[in-house]
Protein backbone atom coordinates (compact mmCIF):
# COMPACT_ATOMS: atom_id res chain seq x y z
CA UNK A 1 0.00 0.00 0.00
CA UNK A 2 1.49 3.47 -1.06
CA UNK A 3 1.82 6.40 1.06
CA UNK A 4 -1.03 8.24 -0.20
CA UNK A 5 -3.39 5.14 -0.18
CA UNK A 6 -2.15 4.57 3.61
CA UNK A 7 -3.05 7.97 4.32
CA UNK A 8 -6.18 8.25 2.82
CA UNK A 9 -7.10 4.99 4.63
CA UNK A 10 -6.33 6.30 8.02
CA UNK A 11 -8.21 9.53 7.29
CA UNK A 12 -11.57 7.43 6.35
CA UNK A 13 -11.05 5.23 9.01
CA UNK A 14 -10.75 8.66 11.20
CA UNK A 15 -14.21 10.11 9.83
CA UNK A 16 -15.84 6.98 10.33
CA UNK A 17 -14.71 7.00 13.87
CA UNK A 18 -16.02 10.58 14.30
CA UNK A 19 -19.01 9.93 12.65
CA UNK A 20 -19.74 7.20 15.02
CA UNK A 21 -18.90 9.38 17.79
CA UNK A 22 -21.77 11.77 16.84
CA UNK A 23 -23.94 9.37 16.31
CA UNK A 24 -23.35 7.88 19.72
CA UNK A 25 -23.62 11.35 21.17
CA UNK A 26 -27.09 11.01 22.66
CA UNK A 27 -27.12 14.19 24.83
CA UNK A 28 -27.42 14.66 28.81
CA UNK A 29 -30.22 12.93 30.93
CA UNK A 30 -30.65 15.10 34.21
CA UNK A 31 -31.56 13.36 37.34
CA UNK A 32 -33.94 14.66 39.79
CA UNK A 33 -32.02 13.33 43.53
CA UNK A 34 -32.67 13.92 47.06
CA UNK A 35 -29.43 15.47 48.88
CA UNK A 36 -28.81 12.31 50.72
CA UNK A 37 -30.64 9.88 48.38
CA UNK A 38 -29.03 6.21 48.38
CA UNK A 39 -29.37 6.64 44.51
CA UNK A 40 -26.50 9.15 44.40
CA UNK A 41 -24.44 6.12 45.16
CA UNK A 42 -25.16 4.44 41.73
CA UNK A 43 -24.98 7.67 39.99
CA UNK A 44 -21.39 8.23 41.10
CA UNK A 45 -20.40 5.01 39.78
CA UNK A 46 -21.94 5.82 36.74
CA UNK A 47 -19.70 9.06 36.82
CA UNK A 48 -16.80 7.81 38.50
CA UNK A 49 -16.22 5.45 35.70
CA UNK A 50 -16.94 6.98 33.03
CA UNK A 51 -20.38 4.99 32.31
CA UNK A 52 -22.06 7.44 30.92
CA UNK A 53 -19.85 8.59 28.18
CA UNK A 54 -19.29 5.13 27.31
CA UNK A 55 -22.66 4.87 26.36
CA UNK A 56 -22.66 8.45 24.47
CA UNK A 57 -24.36 10.13 26.99
CA UNK A 58 -23.57 12.81 29.96
CA UNK A 59 -25.68 12.02 33.04
CA UNK A 60 -26.09 15.47 35.68
CA UNK A 61 -27.45 14.97 39.03
CA UNK A 62 -29.64 18.11 39.94
CA UNK A 63 -30.00 18.17 43.86
CA UNK A 64 -33.58 18.40 45.28
CA UNK A 65 -34.21 19.36 49.52
CA UNK A 66 -37.44 16.96 49.32
CA UNK A 67 -39.58 14.36 47.72
CA UNK A 68 -42.40 16.77 46.42
CA UNK A 69 -39.79 19.74 45.08
CA UNK A 70 -37.90 16.63 43.13
CA UNK A 71 -41.84 15.85 41.69
CA UNK A 72 -42.48 19.18 40.58
CA UNK A 73 -39.42 19.41 39.04
CA UNK A 74 -40.21 16.48 36.83
CA UNK A 75 -43.26 17.77 36.06
CA UNK A 76 -41.81 21.27 35.40
CA UNK A 77 -39.13 19.54 32.94
CA UNK A 78 -36.63 20.90 35.02
CA UNK A 79 -35.15 17.17 34.89
CA UNK A 80 -35.99 14.22 32.97
CA UNK A 81 -36.41 12.04 35.67
CA UNK A 82 -36.49 10.97 39.31
CA UNK A 83 -36.76 8.13 41.50
CA UNK A 84 -40.30 7.15 42.67
CA UNK A 85 -42.36 3.45 42.90
CA UNK A 86 -44.36 2.54 40.02
CA UNK A 87 -47.59 2.98 42.71
CA UNK A 88 -47.17 7.19 41.90
CA UNK A 89 -46.66 6.35 38.49
CA UNK A 90 -49.94 4.43 38.07
CA UNK A 91 -52.13 7.18 40.09
CA UNK A 92 -51.08 9.89 37.80
CA UNK A 93 -51.15 8.11 34.47
CA UNK A 94 -55.48 7.41 35.72
CA UNK A 95 -55.80 11.21 36.70
CA UNK A 96 -53.90 11.48 32.89
CA UNK A 97 -50.77 12.83 33.70
CA UNK A 98 -48.21 10.74 31.17
CA UNK A 99 -45.64 9.09 33.54
CA UNK A 100 -43.40 6.10 32.96
CA UNK A 101 -41.08 4.06 34.88
CA UNK A 102 -37.91 1.59 34.51
CA UNK A 103 -36.61 -0.81 37.83
CA UNK A 104 -33.95 0.67 39.76
CA UNK A 105 -34.39 -1.28 43.13
CA UNK A 106 -36.43 -4.06 45.29
CA UNK A 107 -35.33 -2.87 48.34
CA UNK A 108 -38.33 -1.26 50.53
CA UNK A 109 -37.76 -1.76 54.45
CA UNK A 110 -38.07 -3.34 57.36
CA UNK A 111 -40.16 -3.68 61.16
CA UNK A 112 -36.98 -3.38 63.05
CA UNK A 113 -36.64 -4.18 66.95
CA UNK A 114 -33.80 -4.45 69.59
CA UNK A 115 -32.20 -7.09 69.73
CA UNK A 116 -32.57 -7.65 73.73
CA UNK A 117 -36.24 -6.13 73.63
CA UNK A 118 -38.07 -9.20 74.59
CA UNK A 119 -39.67 -8.86 70.90
CA UNK A 120 -39.64 -12.08 69.23
CA UNK A 121 -43.25 -11.94 66.95
CA UNK A 122 -45.85 -9.49 65.71
CA UNK A 123 -48.26 -10.60 68.78
CA UNK A 124 -45.68 -8.92 71.10
CA UNK A 125 -45.90 -5.64 70.03
CA UNK A 126 -49.24 -5.49 71.58
CA UNK A 127 -49.09 -2.55 74.31
CA UNK A 128 -46.22 -1.46 72.50
CA UNK A 129 -45.00 2.11 70.88
CA UNK A 130 -44.43 1.48 66.71
CA UNK A 131 -42.92 3.82 64.82
CA UNK A 132 -44.24 4.14 61.34
CA UNK A 133 -42.37 6.16 58.31
CA UNK A 134 -44.62 7.51 55.46
CA UNK A 135 -47.31 7.86 57.29
CA UNK A 136 -50.91 6.17 57.58
CA UNK A 137 -50.76 4.63 54.12
CA UNK A 138 -47.22 3.95 53.75
CA UNK A 139 -46.95 0.66 51.53
CA UNK A 140 -44.88 -1.32 54.35
CA UNK A 141 -46.93 -0.03 57.14
CA UNK A 142 -50.21 -1.60 55.15
CA UNK A 143 -48.44 -4.82 54.03
CA UNK A 144 -46.65 -5.94 57.62
CA UNK A 145 -50.85 -5.17 58.69
CA UNK A 146 -51.84 -7.47 56.29
CA UNK A 147 -49.56 -10.37 57.40
CA UNK A 148 -50.48 -9.64 60.93
CA UNK A 149 -53.77 -9.66 60.64
CA UNK A 150 -53.35 -12.85 59.05
CA UNK A 151 -51.75 -14.19 62.43
CA UNK A 152 -54.68 -12.74 64.35
CA UNK A 153 -53.17 -9.75 65.13
CA UNK A 154 -54.26 -6.00 64.69
CA UNK A 155 -51.42 -4.02 64.60
CA UNK A 156 -53.41 -0.90 64.87
CA UNK A 157 -55.75 -1.72 67.54
CA UNK A 158 -53.26 -3.09 69.75
CA UNK A 159 -50.16 -0.65 69.77
CA UNK A 160 -49.70 3.09 69.91
CA UNK A 161 -48.85 4.56 66.69
CA UNK A 162 -46.36 7.18 65.82
CA UNK A 163 -45.79 8.38 62.49
CA UNK A 164 -43.06 10.43 61.51
CA UNK A 165 -39.93 11.49 59.46
CA UNK A 166 -37.62 8.35 58.86
CA UNK A 167 -34.08 10.43 60.64
CA UNK A 168 -36.62 11.02 63.41
CA UNK A 169 -37.74 7.63 64.05
CA UNK A 170 -34.69 6.19 63.84
CA UNK A 171 -32.65 8.55 66.52
CA UNK A 172 -36.15 8.21 68.77
CA UNK A 173 -36.15 3.93 68.20
CA UNK A 174 -32.40 4.04 69.06
CA UNK A 175 -33.28 6.49 72.35
CA UNK A 176 -36.16 4.12 73.99
CA UNK A 177 -38.51 6.13 73.15
CA UNK A 178 -40.18 3.69 70.35
CA UNK A 179 -40.26 -0.19 71.18
CA UNK A 180 -40.15 -1.13 67.26
CA UNK A 181 -39.81 0.88 64.15
CA UNK A 182 -41.21 0.52 60.30
CA UNK A 183 -38.23 2.28 58.45
CA UNK A 184 -36.70 2.78 54.72
CA UNK A 185 -34.20 0.27 53.94
CA UNK A 186 -31.03 2.12 54.59
CA UNK A 187 -32.30 3.14 57.86
CA UNK A 188 -33.08 -0.07 58.88
CA UNK A 189 -29.64 -1.18 57.81
CA UNK A 190 -28.16 1.71 59.68
CA UNK A 191 -30.09 0.01 63.05
CA UNK A 192 -28.75 -3.34 62.57
CA UNK A 193 -25.54 -2.44 62.00
CA UNK A 194 -25.93 -1.11 66.07
CA UNK A 195 -26.87 -4.55 66.72
CA UNK A 196 -30.54 -3.95 66.53
CA UNK A 197 -32.88 -6.99 64.77
CA UNK A 198 -35.12 -7.29 61.95
CA UNK A 199 -38.97 -8.70 63.15
CA UNK A 200 -39.84 -8.73 59.27
CA UNK A 201 -38.78 -7.09 56.19
CA UNK A 202 -41.41 -5.95 54.32
CA UNK A 203 -39.95 -8.69 51.29
CA UNK A 204 -41.00 -10.99 53.36
CA UNK A 205 -44.31 -9.39 53.94
CA UNK A 206 -44.78 -9.44 50.48
CA UNK A 207 -44.03 -12.88 49.62
CA UNK A 208 -46.52 -13.81 52.44
CA UNK A 209 -49.46 -12.42 50.63
CA UNK A 210 -48.04 -13.88 47.64
CA UNK A 211 -45.91 -11.81 45.58
CA UNK A 212 -42.04 -12.38 45.17
CA UNK A 213 -39.73 -10.67 47.68
CA UNK A 214 -38.00 -9.59 44.13
CA UNK A 215 -40.51 -7.31 43.00
CA UNK A 216 -38.90 -4.48 42.13
CA UNK A 217 -40.79 -1.30 44.02
CA UNK A 218 -38.44 1.81 43.30
CA UNK A 219 -37.52 3.18 39.64
CA UNK A 220 -36.59 5.93 37.30
CA UNK A 221 -39.51 7.71 36.76
CA UNK A 222 -39.63 10.03 32.86
CA UNK A 223 -41.89 11.64 31.33
CA UNK A 224 -43.46 9.15 28.67
CA UNK A 225 -43.67 11.46 25.85
CA UNK A 226 -39.88 12.57 26.80
CA UNK A 227 -38.60 9.13 27.09
CA UNK A 228 -40.77 7.98 23.83
CA UNK A 229 -38.91 11.30 21.98
CA UNK A 230 -35.49 10.08 23.60
CA UNK A 231 -35.33 5.80 23.78
CA UNK A 232 -31.80 5.63 22.85
CA UNK A 233 -30.96 7.65 25.63
CA UNK A 234 -33.65 6.03 28.14
CA UNK A 235 -32.26 2.97 27.03
CA UNK A 236 -28.28 4.45 27.28
CA UNK A 237 -28.88 5.50 31.02
CA UNK A 238 -30.85 2.05 31.79
CA UNK A 239 -27.49 -0.07 30.54
CA UNK A 240 -25.23 2.26 32.12
CA UNK A 241 -27.57 1.84 35.31
CA UNK A 242 -27.13 -1.80 35.27
CA UNK A 243 -23.13 -1.45 34.97
CA UNK A 244 -22.67 0.12 37.82
CA UNK A 245 -24.84 -2.08 39.70
CA UNK A 246 -22.51 -5.15 38.24
CA UNK A 247 -19.19 -2.98 39.97
CA UNK A 248 -21.31 -2.00 43.58
CA UNK A 249 -22.66 -6.03 43.35
CA UNK A 250 -19.16 -7.55 43.01
CA UNK A 251 -16.49 -5.18 44.22
CA UNK A 252 -16.20 -4.52 47.51
CA UNK A 253 -13.45 -1.75 46.89
CA UNK A 254 -16.22 0.33 45.27
CA UNK A 255 -17.70 0.42 48.61
CA UNK A 256 -14.64 2.00 50.15
CA UNK A 257 -14.40 4.68 47.43
CA UNK A 258 -18.30 5.33 48.15
CA UNK A 259 -17.53 4.95 52.54
CA UNK A 260 -17.93 9.09 53.09
CA UNK A 261 -21.04 9.24 50.48
CA UNK A 262 -22.75 6.65 52.37
CA UNK A 263 -21.77 8.65 55.33
CA UNK A 264 -21.53 5.18 56.85
CA UNK A 265 -19.60 6.06 60.90
CA UNK A 266 -18.49 2.43 60.61
CA UNK A 267 -17.32 -0.72 59.22
CA UNK A 268 -20.68 -2.45 60.38
CA UNK A 269 -22.45 0.06 58.71
CA UNK A 270 -20.73 -0.40 55.63
CA UNK A 271 -21.08 -3.85 55.62
CA UNK A 272 -24.68 -3.90 56.30
CA UNK A 273 -25.56 -1.18 53.90
CA UNK A 274 -23.61 -3.08 51.33
CA UNK A 275 -25.37 -6.26 52.09
CA UNK A 276 -28.80 -4.88 51.82
CA UNK A 277 -28.21 -2.67 48.64
CA UNK A 278 -27.18 -5.82 46.76
CA UNK A 279 -30.18 -7.98 48.35
CA UNK A 280 -31.98 -4.90 46.64
CA UNK A 281 -30.65 -5.50 42.90
CA UNK A 282 -32.89 -5.85 40.37
CA UNK A 283 -31.16 -8.96 38.31
CA UNK A 284 -34.39 -9.55 35.81
CA UNK A 285 -37.29 -7.51 34.19
CA UNK A 286 -39.77 -8.60 32.06
CA UNK A 287 -43.32 -10.10 31.69
CA UNK A 288 -42.72 -11.71 35.02
CA UNK A 289 -41.97 -9.05 37.35
CA UNK A 290 -44.35 -6.86 35.56
CA UNK A 291 -47.01 -9.19 36.13
CA UNK A 292 -45.35 -9.49 40.21
CA UNK A 293 -46.08 -6.02 40.60
CA UNK A 294 -49.59 -5.90 38.63
CA UNK A 295 -50.33 -8.83 41.75
CA UNK A 296 -48.78 -6.29 44.26
CA UNK A 297 -50.97 -2.91 42.96
CA UNK A 298 -53.75 -5.41 43.52
CA UNK A 299 -53.02 -6.26 47.09
CA UNK A 300 -51.97 -2.55 48.04
CA UNK A 301 -55.55 -1.40 46.84
CA UNK A 302 -57.25 -4.36 49.04
CA UNK A 303 -55.37 -2.52 51.75
CA UNK A 304 -55.40 0.86 51.10
CA UNK A 305 -58.32 1.48 48.67
CA UNK A 306 -59.10 4.51 46.58
CA UNK A 307 -57.26 6.79 49.20
CA UNK A 308 -53.77 4.94 48.33
CA UNK A 309 -54.34 3.67 45.01
CA UNK A 310 -56.43 6.74 43.45
CA UNK A 311 -59.49 5.81 40.74
CA UNK A 312 -57.82 2.80 39.48
CA UNK A 313 -58.31 -0.60 40.82
CA UNK A 314 -55.55 -2.07 38.87
CA UNK A 315 -51.99 -0.65 37.74
CA UNK A 316 -52.81 1.61 34.45
CA UNK A 317 -51.42 0.23 31.20
CA UNK A 318 -48.17 1.93 30.30
CA UNK A 319 -46.87 2.17 34.20
CA UNK A 320 -43.55 0.65 33.26
CA UNK A 321 -41.95 1.66 29.31
CA UNK A 322 -41.70 -0.93 27.26
CA UNK A 323 -38.14 0.02 25.70
CA UNK A 324 -36.29 -1.34 28.89
CA UNK A 325 -36.25 -5.19 29.55
CA UNK A 326 -34.03 -7.81 30.89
Amino acid sequence: MGPALAWGVSLLGGLVMTVAAHAADLGTIRIGVLQFGTVNWELDVIKHHGLDAKEGFELEMVGFAGNDAADVALMGEAVDGIVEDWLWVSRLRADGVALTFIPYSSSVGALMVAADGGIESLADLEGKRLGIAGGPLDKSWLLIQAVAREQGVDLAEVTELVYGAPPLLAEKFKSGELDAVINYWHYAARLEAGGDKRLLDVTQAQEGLGVPADTPQLGYVFREQWADEHPDLVQAFARASRAAKVIMDESDEEWERLRELTRAEDDATLDALKRRYREGIVRSWGERERAAAGQLYAVLAELGGEQLVGSSPVLVDGTFWSGVSY
